[in-house]
């Protein structure tokens, strides 16, 4: 459960020293801090339901979510989430993990996104088309279709078969929300193999 240094102030009211008494229970290991002001009491709650409370707004995308899809044959083990208007990457280690944050376009951050729920936490992830698009906005742009399908298939090694089924018009929608160069050549790849 996700508690706040204020919950914790008012429950060891009684306390003379609530810092004491709050810095003891982290020792003691009945509280995991996630960031300042900020812990949770199961130190074996899985990272991703705890992504979005660490930092904010935010959702899981890049590799995370190509993962948690499918789309990669590697198990990721950064909870890598998307934001906007930061401005600045940050990335949080703590008991459950290495959290990262980048920003997306503002125009792209709400779509796609789906609320899950589980015990009593909520989380947010992207789905695969916008995870895609995502991690091309941040990678080093490519010059060609050529460089696109290398960056694709031989980099980030995504599975041929499941990027034949993703939503070609989920990315085309998103497509004018970025400012990318890779997703340019993305939709010429999409156009000339897919769209007939």
């Amino acid at each position: 459960m996700i508690v706040t240094t204020l919950n914790l102030k008012e429950k060891y009211k009684d306390y003379t020293d609530v810092n004491g008494k709050i810095k003891r229970d982290v020792d003691n290991g009945i509280l995991f801090p996630l960031v300042r002001g900020i812990y949770e009491t199961n130190g074996s709650t899985d990272g991703f339901l705890l992504a979005s409370f660490i930092y904010g707004p935010s959702y899981l995308s890049f590799e995370y979510a190509l993962s948690f899809h499918n789309i990669i044959p590697e198990r990721v083990v950064v909870y890598t989430n998307a934001t906007f208007n930061k401005r600045k990457a940050k990335s949080y280690e703590n008991h459950f993990g290495l959290f990262t944050y980048r920003d997306v376009p503002k125009e792209a951050f709400p779509f796609f996104v789906k609320a899950y729920e589980e015990d009593t936490y909520s989380y947010f992830i992207s789905n695969p088309e916008k995870a895609l698009c995502d991690l091309l906005y941040i990678k080093q742009p490519v010059k060609s279709i050529k460089e696109i399908k290398m960056l694709l298939f031989e980099n980030l090694r995504i599975n041929k078969e499941a990027f034949d089924q993703l939503i070609f018009e989920d990315i085309i929608f998103l497509s004018n929300k970025y400012t990318s160069n890779n997703i340019k050549y993305l939709i010429k790849y999409i156009e000339s193999e897919y769209i007939k």
